[in-house]
């Protein structure tokens, strides 16, 4: 008796929920007709909420009773949907089938809520009801696209989710050094910055865009959104000392971020880094601040007007992703050959190219193995050559004087810090 009473609940449990889904996309439909007369309505909440149990019901049956019964149903159920849509079709001649397709997800979902999928069957019946209610928005965007913003979708979406899942997650090469995934994920993420700033830069506007892209970019890979700002400043689709302010604003950003990783992975080595990178970046945000006043003073008005620029560039994604692949075997090539005695020159090689591997390496150490004002010295070493390494890549990528001027925040930075980093070297 109690089995059969624990069975039934379970039941009703699982059609409760095939009801609450059809509920929830209801809500939104009965809300978008709400300005339709009576009788005009062809689904609201009530309709949704049926179509939800009804869902839940052919799922039961398939499960419970047979699945050819809960097959005829269910054909039934969709014909009658699509019966319904053509017939509104003819009489008031509106084409759209948003409803239709939402009524024959919710039965969907009702099916899921039943056959041992509840999570996803709410998760989806959440993001189609978001989906709906954002029609005037999604409208209003698809109205302001253009030829290039679509290519650049499509061919953004290609590399991120149809390559990227594709390569193998296993290493190879000499040293195991290469990664096909994570090289190629340099690829998404070069790409992906450069994406991101042409959106932000149509919405914002340049300036606004620029260091916007700028500040979140140096969040997450300062290197790679420096190396994207750098291709616009040789391509000359913004102004010189704009793009220099985003160079000194992505380094900046960086400095914090590595500040707040070493506070939380190896909080030993904090003083003395803060000691060293905090002037460092102090410098870098002087720099932005400069270059912006210098950049307002150059063209009216608070906004630089938005200049087109191709916002999907494969090739100085591959060349950079080529780059950091060369590094990756130098720092394998240096912990075979040295092995523990070359953890400062592991650090500084694979700082280099990513802050973040250095201090993950440096904070996976055994306590006790270095001192903790040498290990903040020596995690400072690799922001030190990182700085300079994206100064070299400003310079190769814009050549000549422009290159120089947009590098020297992350020079005046770097310099910062090599003075700090004798002064603290004198306290050994």
């Amino acid at each position: 008796m109690e089995s059969a009473f624990g069975e039934t609940g379970v039941l009703f449990g699982r059609l409760g929920l095939a009801l609450a889904v059809g509920l929830l996309i209801g809500i939104e439909r009965g809300w978008s007709a709400r300005g339709e007369g009576a009788g005009r309505r062809v689904a609201g909440l009530r309709t949704f909420g049926l179509l939800g149990l009804l869902g839940g019901v052919i799922g039961t049956l398939g499960l419970n009773v047979h699945p050819l019964l809960a097959a005829i149903v269910l054909a039934a159920a969709a014909a009658a949907l699509v019966a319904g849509y053509l017939r509104d079709m003819r009489v008031d001649g509106n084409v759209s089938a948003t409803s239709t397709i939402a009524a024959l997800l919710t039965l969907c979902l009702g099916i899921l809520a039943t056959n041992g999928y509840p999570k996803a069957a709410v998760l989806v019946a959440t993001v189609a009801m978001l989906v709906l209610s954002l029609r005037t928005q999604l409208h209003g965007w698809i109205a302001r696209l253009n030829e290039t913003d679509v290519q650049a979708t499509a061919r953004f979406a290609l590399i991120t989710a149809a390559v990227l899942p594709l390569l193998p997650n296993r290493r190879f090469g000499p040293y195991d050094a290469w990664n096909p995934r994570e090289l190629w994920l340099v690829v998404v993420l070069v790409t992906g910055f450069s994406f991101a700033g042409y959106i932000a830069s149509r919405t914002f506007g340049a300036r606004r865009g620029i260091l916007a892209t700028a500040a979140i970019g140096g969040m997450y890979s300062s290197t790679a959104v420096i190396a994207v700002l750098a291709r616009r400043l040789k391509l000359g689709d913004a102004p010189a000392s704009l793009l220099a302010a985003g160079i000194a604003v992505a380094s900046a950003t960086m400095f914090v971020r590595v500040l707040l990783l070493t506070a939380a992975l190896a909080a030993f080595a904090l003083p003395a880094l803060a000691f060293v990178a905090a002037p460092a970046g102090l410098v870098a945000l002087a720099a932005c601040l400069w270059l912006l006043r210098r950049d307002g003073r150059g063209a009216p008005g608070a906004s630089t007007p938005f200049v087109p620029h191709n916002p999907f560039e494969l090739l100085p994604a591959l060349g950079f992703a080529l780059l950091v692949g060369a590094l990756a075997l130098a720092t394998r090539w240096t912990e075979a050959r040295f092995g523990d005695v070359g953890i400062a020159a592991l650090l500084a090689i694979t700082g280099s190219f990513d802050v973040d591997a250095a201090i993950v390496t440096l904070g996976g150490l055994p306590d006790g193995t270095i001192a903790a004002w040498l290990g903040g010295l020596v995690l400072a070493v690799p922001i030190l050559l990182n700085t300079l390494f994206k100064a070299v890549i400003v310079i190769s990528m814009v050549g000549g004087r422009p290159g120089l001027r947009a590098a020297a925040p992350l020079l005046a930075s770097g310099a910062a810090m090599l003075l700090f980093l004798a002064i603290a070297a004198l306290r050994l």
